[in-house]
């Protein structure tokens, strides 16, 4: 995997949207961005709306393909996620990137991005707060999003949750938001799932959904593969009048439990305020144990 180099004071980033709409400006995650010695350009695509997207296709392309292409931007952060990345993907030429590559920042709908990335070009990106959510994240995810950027560590040990399974796992870190990975399924922005560590999240999911989505992933050998599991937050999952029966925590353990790689649930990551960064597509080790979860980069 290779690793774009990480941010250095006075150094040009940019902030574009290439999928839903934002709602407010953006002022509070512009000043968090300058206090930490960056320059920040505005694409086009902020303030930018045509029905629930920044702007047309058209426009997020342009947009996202002007900061790929320019060498002066050393980082590419999604203002927010929603819906929208899929429709641009594959207009996209990352030509230059490849040669110069530059971190790619965001969660949810960025996950076909993240994938996309690792799946053609093995570089890593970055899975963090975005500028829409800066005025209600906490002050830990923010700083874990600069250490990442700037190539500190971001090493977590977290409490243990009782459906963990311990064990000892090594492995390239993927994931992202479950329904993208599972809508990304045999295209040329999947993934290959063997040997690594697999991180997961979602929001405003039907639990049957996200059993279903768990079924994808087994039946086709992802689950099987993998050398561990992280689960992040499943935030504001629905249920029908006849209940599911089942918490997606228990979804996931009960697809996962005859494995034998490590299993960590209730990581601090996802559709939260507390969304710590992780840099995906570098190697980790996930320790599980009765006592604590512990992520660290090799």
């Amino acid at each position: 995997m290779i690793t774009p180099p990480y941010l250095q004071k006075g150094d040009k980033i940019a902030i574009t949207c290439p999928a839903k709409s934002l709602p407010h400006p953006i002022d509070d995650a512009v000043s968090l961005l300058e206090s930490w010695g960056l320059e920040v350009v505005l694409g086009k695509t902020v303030g930018a709306s045509f029905h629930q997207y920044a702007g047309t296709d058209d426009l997020r392309t342009h947009d996202f393909q002007r900061f790929l292409d320019d060498p002066e931007i050393k980082a590419i952060i999604a203002a927010r996620g929603g819906y929208g990345s899929i429709r641009i993907i594959d207009r996209l030429d990352f030509s230059s990137y490849i040669k110069q590559p530059k971190w790619i920042a965001g969660f949810s709908d960025i996950t076909v991005l993240h994938s996309h990335v690792h799946a053609n070009f093995e570089i890593a990106t970055i899975h963090g707060q975005m500028p829409l959510n800066v005025p209600d994240a906490t002050g830990t995810s923010l700083v874990t999003l600069k250490k990442a950027l700037f190539g500190e560590n971001i090493g977590y040990s977290v409490s243990t949750s009782p459906l963990n399974k311990p064990g000892y796992g090594e492995g390239i870190l993927i994931g992202g938001n479950l329904t993208l990975l599972t809508m990304l399924s045999g295209s040329v922005s999947e993934m290959n799932f063997d040997g690594k560590i697999l991180f997961i999240e979602d929001v405003g999911e039907y639990l049957y959904s996200i059993d279903r989505m768990l079924w994808n992933l087994k039946r086709s050998g992802k689950l099987a593969r993998l050398a561990g599991l992280i689960v992040g937050a499943f935030t504001d999952s629905k249920d029908n009048d006849i209940p599911f029966g089942k918490t997606p925590q228990q979804i996931i353990h009960e697809h996962v439990k005859d494995y034998e790689y490590p299993v960590c649930f209730d990581f601090p990551a996802g559709h939260i305020s507390d969304n710590h960064a992780l840099i995906l597509g570098k190697i980790v080790n996930l320790t599980v144990n009765l006592t604590e979860t512990s992520l660290k980069y090799s």
